[in-house]
């Protein structure tokens, strides 16, 4: 891992095992399957639900910068805590999380690489004990507006013509899916892609355990493409969770200066008035 633009933000399986007594070391499992964690967790992790921990409970947007600390305090975490995320789906919610951590200004953040499945295929322990740690006082700062895209900066991409990294499947690409299957909440009245964005399913960024390809491996996919370090790149989803993982690959992998997680994703632009639409296999 050390080969990667930002090795320290990953971390193996052996770390975390090494790590599990560490009092300045926060788990914090986060996962797509809400009842997961309940069914067993790395010893001390902590559960942060993408839906009703992280996102705002009325409004389409996340939590506050005051709910952010309120979170962080429920968890034990201080602002000088090293947080390290994992999940399942190859650690889409993790990543998300992280981003969002990012976004209120948390300096220590890793990931895991290889989420939950790697743990688990190696055997490791896991356990359904409830866990509590006593409560911080947690300082947030920003938001870090610069790794987050709106719909504006993403007309204006489109407009310009830079780039746009589509990361859902090929059939959602196209148009002949509206939302992934089971996933019916998160579809939209209209399928297909922004016009100009390129298809880079987030998958082909992982290998068959979950952990990341090589550097060079990465840097083959997206340059492939057209998507290069000196440009200003926006990626995007259906929610944000898997643009999220294709953010964390180019910024802190691949080393991208410029490079923003849209999370208002398909979900707003299929649904969004006047808004510009491609179907098939486009750019």
């Amino acid at each position: 891992m050390t080969a990667y633009a930002h090795p320290e933000v990953l971390v193996d399986t052996e770390w975390v095992a090494q790590h599990l007594n560490d009092p300045q070391v926060r788990l914090v499992e986060s996962d797509e399957d809400a009842l997961l964690y309940e069914t067993g967790h790395i010893p001390g992790a902590v559960k942060v639900d993408w839906f009703t921990t992280l996102q705002h409970p009325v409004r389409r947007d996340f939590l506050t910068k005051e709910e952010f600390e309120a979170l962080c305090s429920s968890l034990g975490i201080a602002n000088d805590t090293t947080v390290v995320f994992y999940g399942d789906k190859s650690n889409w919610f993790a990543v998300y999380a992280f981003w969002l951590f990012e976004y209120y200004g948390h300096q220590d953040r890793r990931v895991m690489n290889g989420g939950r499945a790697k743990w688990v295929s190696e055997g490791r322990m896991l356990t359904a004990t409830p866990l509590a740690y006593p409560p911080t006082t947690y300082h947030a700062t920003g938001p870090a507006k610069g790794i987050r895209a709106f719909r504006d900066d993403v007309m204006h991409h489109l407009e310009s013509r830079q780039p746009l990294v589509d990361v859902r499947s090929t059939k959602e690409y196209t148009g002949e899916l509206l939302h992934m299957p089971g996933y019916p909440q998160e579809g939209a009245q209209r399928g297909g892609h922004i016009p100009g964005a390129v298809s880079i399913p987030w998958s082909q960024a992982v290998q068959e355990d979950g952990t990341f390809k090589s550097p060079a491996a990465l840097r083959d996919l997206y340059q492939a493409h057209g998507i290069t370090p000196d440009k200003d790149t926006i990626a995007y989803c259906r929610i944000g969770e898997r643009s999220s993982h294709t953010w964390f690959v180019l910024k802190y992998l691949l080393g991208y200066p410029r490079v923003r997680n849209y999370d208002g994703s398909w979900t707003e632009w299929g649904n969004l008035v006047g808004a510009p639409i491609e179907k098939g296999e486009g750019a």
